[in-house]
């Protein structure tokens, strides 16, 4: 099964705030079925997919459409207009995720052209990128990828509230670090398989 509506499941679930046990009721399965879609174990069936999209709130094409994505290695990005914080911002993530193709971009363009022919699942983005706007960025790749998760990483936290207006779902402070990450990580709208992680 696809690890990644295994997350989905799980989170949507934890999101109406209710127990494996009360979906399971609410399904009319037992609650080890819900554990084993939730650890990707199981399948379920486009019948049950219908009434668990409606039990989570969800639309059936939203769940159709995370079941068949391809088993393909997940893309990050990372986009900082320093050199030095690109190649230490790139490690981090790529040690949080070993399992993951992580990709780091200076120039806010090649970010996009890249996210116009791979499926990038995370961006981490700088905010003031030279004279581009991460926030501008941001928009750019959802336009691509409406299931892009954003990640602004800057030095200002001030710029925090104009951040949650452009569809990002989470904000770290400058240096990136292991802990800012697997904390974000937590937090994604879109879950993402994430390889063989210490999580």
């Amino acid at each position: 099964m696809s690890t990644i509506l295994a997350e989905t499941l799980r989170k949507l679930r934890e999101e109406k705030e209710i127990s494996q046990a009360e979906l399971a009721k609410q399904l009319f399965v037992n609650r080890s079925t819900v554990a084993r879609w939730e650890n990707g174990s199981r399948m379920p069936d486009a019948a049950m997919m219908l009434f668990l999209a409606k039990a989570l709130g969800v639309s059936f094409d939203t769940l159709l459409s995370i079941a068949s994505e391809s088993s393909e290695v997940p893309n990050v990005i990372l986009v900082d207009d320093s050199r030095p914080i690109l190649t230490d911002g790139v490690a981090v993530l790529q040690a949080v995720l070993p399992g993951i193709a992580v990709t780091g971009f200076i120039r806010p363009g090649e970010a996009i052209e890249f996210a116009r022919s791979n499926r990038v699942v995370l961006a981490v983005l700088d905010i003031e990128l030279g004279t581009t706007s991460g926030l501008d960025l941001c928009q750019r790749l959802l336009e691509i990828n409406s299931r892009t998760n954003v990640v602004y990483l800057t030095s200002y936290p001030d710029y925090s509230l104009d951040a949650w207006n452009t569809g990002a779902c989470g904000f770290m402070v400058k240096p990136l670090t292991a802990e800012s990450v697997k904390a974000q990580l937590k937090k994604l709208r879109y879950p993402f398989s994430m390889g063989n992680t210490d999580e």
